[in-house]
Order: structure tokens, then sequence, then C-alpha cells
């Protein structure tokens, strides 16, 4: 299988998840606007979703992916298959137990998360019974991660990357369809998204298991107690587990930078929190597009390299996954930096966000793509110590990382405000993804292949030639007075944006890069 292929396919349909993502969001706020309901709803939708982020997207794929990975290389289909079952078995049991548990707290854990609902008792009272309705969500999301786990490591790309979409489509389905139904009945209609989000996590573990079947992988859970003795016992699951208190401290590193920069955030002039938030959701484009879809593409076949003690092939795939981010993240972050106005106001720039808006927003987009190559790397260089079941080494980096974002947070934040954040967050990421590429060649793991100094100077000539362009194209037009012809600014961007594109992979062509060879690299 073609490596760029496969990202390439993850990408797209990344792409498509967060385009119904943005009309998710479009739909509810036009349905139910902005009220204590709808508050909520929000608040009691974050609580499985933090979870999700905390536990099933990160510490348990983390941990499982490698494991799985090296098992089958060095055990066998027969042996993965059980290791599977008896993972599955005691998935589904701790889910089980957190669920009743959650369900049971979850007015302890709304008033945990947003104790100023209580102001409101109704809102209270609403955000309380959604947590509850919503809450087996996790459970979901849990199989689905392993589902995805099992179906990446087998290189079935596809159906762990459409999942997402599953979600937003059936929250739209509830606006649209649902939320007049529970009117009817004279329940609120906000609660028709509370049962969207139930049905969207159900099709995402649904649409799993046709795949898991054809590979005869489908996990068979037996909750017996001879069983789930057994399966405590065994190697890959003590493995998993060892490795998940690891990983557990790191997912939330991230999570604990996103709560003190909201916190901080809160407290500069009114807005700070909205603007970080329209310059973070456009960043999710290329770092989900480029870095998330090849770390998914990539982390199982270096882990399967490491566990065959194939270090040739496993440094190989490092050097490439490097070289395509750079060369098709530093495009991204030149725009970022130098095209950042036409791009908030192509998107954002209607109704009652104002040019001010526009003006702070790009503020932080553009401090954010200052670290846009290193954000997007460290998706590449972390999976590197995770193929080697090596995940203590990452967290202590993003420890580090984390005082020192907060220490330049105290130099930047009063020079910059809220621009100040994104770029310290930018200069956290350069530290980290530097950090990490430097314990990669320490240990040996990874020595870059020939033509680096070559690639970056061409790619350097190529992006300084993109950014005089995009420079000159920002300020001879009026992208601003456009507001009221959106159509005329979208065609003109988009025709801008070829032109940019056309220009810098042609400059690289001529250059002697080998682009077409570039993307061809096999599994």
């Amino acid at each position: 299988m073609n490596l760029f292929k496969a990202a390439s396919t993850i990408s797209l349909l990344t792409l498509v998840s967060r385009i119904t993502g943005l009309a998710r969001e479009l739909l509810i706020a036009s349905a139910f606007g902005a009220s204590a309901l709808t508050d909520a709803f929000n608040v009691a939708f974050r609580i499985p979703n933090l979870l999700r982020r905390l536990f099933a997207e990160g510490a348990f794929s983390q941990a499982f992916v490698p494991v799985l990975a090296a098992t089958r290389q060095t055990h066998g289909e027969a042996a993965t298959r059980d290791m599977i079952d008896h993972v599955a078995s005691l998935l589904v049991l701790a889910l089980l137990v957190t669920c009743v548990i959650g369900v049971a707290g979850a007015p302890l854990l709304v008033w945990a998360m947003a104790s100023g609902l209580s102001q409101d008792a109704a809102g209270m009272q609403a955000a309380v019974v959604m947590t509850r309705w919503m809450f087996p969500y996790i459970g979901f999301m849990s199989l689905v991660a392993l589902s995805a786990g099992i179906l990446n490591t087998w290189k079935h790309f596809l159906v762990p990357a459409a999942t997402p979409v599953l979600l937003n489509l059936a929250m739209i389905a509830a606006a649209w369809w649902g939320a007049p139904w529970f009117e009817r009945l004279g329940v609120p209609p906000v609660y028709a998204l509370a049962v969207g989000v139930m049905l969207g996590g159900l099709l995402q573990l649904l649409i799993q298991v046709p795949a898991l079947l054809r590979l005869g992988m489908l996990p068979r859970v037996r909750l017996g107690v001879a069983s789930l003795r057994a399966a405590w016992r065994s190697e890959g699951c003590r493995r998993i587990l060892k490795l998940m208190a690891p990983a557990l401290l790191g997912v939330s590193v991230a999570q604990v930078s996103l709560l003190i920069n909201t916190q901080i955030a809160s407290h500069l002039p009114s807005g700070s929190v909205s603007w970080l938030s329209y310059a973070d959701r456009l960043m999710e484009f290329p770092t989900a597009m480029l870095g998330v879809a090849l770390s998914v593409v990539l982390t199982p076949q270096l882990a399967a390299a490491k566990a065959a003690q194939d270090h040739a092939r496993y440094a190989a795939m490092l050097d490439w996954g490097l070289r395509l981010v750079v060369v098709l993240t530093v495009p991204c972050a030149v725009a970022l930096l130098t095209f950042a106005q036409p791009v908030v106001s192509v998107l954002f720039n209607y109704g009652a966000f104002s040019p001010r808006d526009v003006q702070q927003t790009m503020l932080a987009l553009m401090g954010y793509g200052v670290g846009l190559l290193a954000l997007v790397a460290i998706k590449i260089l972390a999976p590197g110590f995770y193929a080697a079941q090596d995940i203590r080494t990452p967290v202590k980096i993003a420890i580090c990382v984390l005082v020192i974002t907060q220490l330049l947070n105290i130099v930047l934040v009063p020079l910059l405000a809220h621009a100040g954040l994104a770029l310290a967050t930018s200069l956290g990421a350069l530290i980290n993804a530097g950090w990490l590429l430097w314990g990669l060649r320490r240990k040996g793991s990874y020595v870059p292949a020939a033509g680096w100094p070559r690639l970056m100077a061409r790619v350097a000539v190529a992006a300084a030639l993109l950014a005089l362009l995009l420079w000159l194209l920002d300020r001879q037009l009026p992208w601003l007075a456009w507001q009221a012809q959106p159509m005329l600014r979208l065609g003109v961007f988009a025709g801008c944006a070829a032109l940019a594109a056309l220009l810098y992979f042609v400059t690289l062509r001529l250059l002697g890069v080998d682009l077409r060879g570039l993307l061809r690299r096999s599994l």
C-alpha cells in the first residue's frame, strides 16, 4: 500500500469530518441559539468528550496500537486474536463500571465541570439529565478506539477515518428532525442533541463490525470470572496497562495546558477566548489533515518494524514522514503568517463578526502559524517513541514543555495579550519537536537520510516566493470591503490559493525536488 495514498484517504475524510462539524455547529447555533439549555448541553457533552480524549483516543490508543503491532509481528495472528479478546473483555468490564458510576455521579460531574450552572436550576437539571443520557458515549468511543487500532494495524484505514463523520450527521439529523418532534412531545428540543450524540456513537461502533468480521478479528468478549482472570494475567494486557499510565499523564498535560490557557484568556479583554477558539479551529485543518493522518498510517508500521528489529525500515519511514511534513506544512505555515487576514475574512467575517474580530483572530492565527511545522512534526516524532513502547520519554518532555510554555505566557501575554498565548504555544511546540528529534537521534533510532540540507534549501526558496506572492495579494485586494459580496470574496480567495499552490510546487519541481518519488513511498 502506498503511504501517501493511505494518508491522503485519511486526510480527505478528516476534511469531510471538519466540514460536517462546522455545518453541525452552524445548524445548532441557528436552531437553539445561546441559552441556559444550550450551555447545559455543551457542558454535558464536554464530560464524555473529555474522557474520550483522555482515555479512548489518548492513553488507550497510544498503548494498545504499538503492543498490538508488536504482538502480530512476533507471535502471529492466533496469539494476536487472543490478545484482542483479552483486551476487549477487560475493556468492556471497565466501561460498564465507569458508565454506572458516571450516570450515578452526574450531578457531581456537572458541578465540577461548570458550577456556574447552579445559578439556573433548570439549566443545572438539564445538564445532569443530558450527562446521564450521553455518558455511555464514552463506552462506544472506547470500543471504536479498540476497533480502529485493529483495523489500522491491518492497514484498513478507510472505516476508522470515516467514523467521525457519522457523529456529525447524527447530530445534524437530531437538530433538524428530532428537535421539532421533541418539542411536540413537550420535551425541551435541545434534548434531541443528546439523543443524536448517542446515535452517532452507536453508528460509529456498528460500522466497524463488518470490517472486523472480514478480517476475522471481531473481538470475542467473555465476562466470566475465569476468562477475566486469564485476561488480567495475559502479557499483552499487562503491557498495555503499564504503558497507559504514562500515556494518560501525557494526554492530561495537553488538557491541563488548554485549561490554563482558557483561564488566562478569560481574564483578558472580552472576546479573547473566542478569538483563540476561532484561530484554533482553523489550525485543526492542517494539523489533523497532515499530522494526524500521517500518525495513524505510520504508528502501526513503525511498531511492526521495531518489533522485527528492522531498524532501516523504521528509520526510513520516519525520514519519509518528516520530509513530507516539511514539504506540505511549510507552505501552510507561510499562508498563516502572510495571508491570515483573507483566511479569517472569508470564513468568519459575516454578520456580527466585525473587522476588529477579524484583526484579533488574525493575530492569534499568526501566533499559531509560527509553530505549525512543529505541531505537525510532533505527530510523527512522538509515535517514533510509542512504536518502541517508550511512552515515558515523550511524557517527560511534554511536562517540561508545559512549564516552559507557562513561563513564556508570563512574558508574552502582557505584551501581546491573547496572541501571546498562541505564540507561547507555538514556541513550546518548537521546543517539544526539537527535543523529540534530538531524543530519537541520540538513541540512534533515527538517522536522517542523505539530502536534507538540499531539500531544506529548496523548500526555503519556494516558501520565500510564496510568501512574497501572498503578501502582495493580501495588501492589494480589499478583503474586508467584500463582506457584502461573499461569493466574490470566496472565488477570489480560491483563485489566490490555486495560484499560490501552483507557484510553490512548480518552484520545487524546477529546483529538482522529486515530488512524485516522495509521494510513492510504500508500506
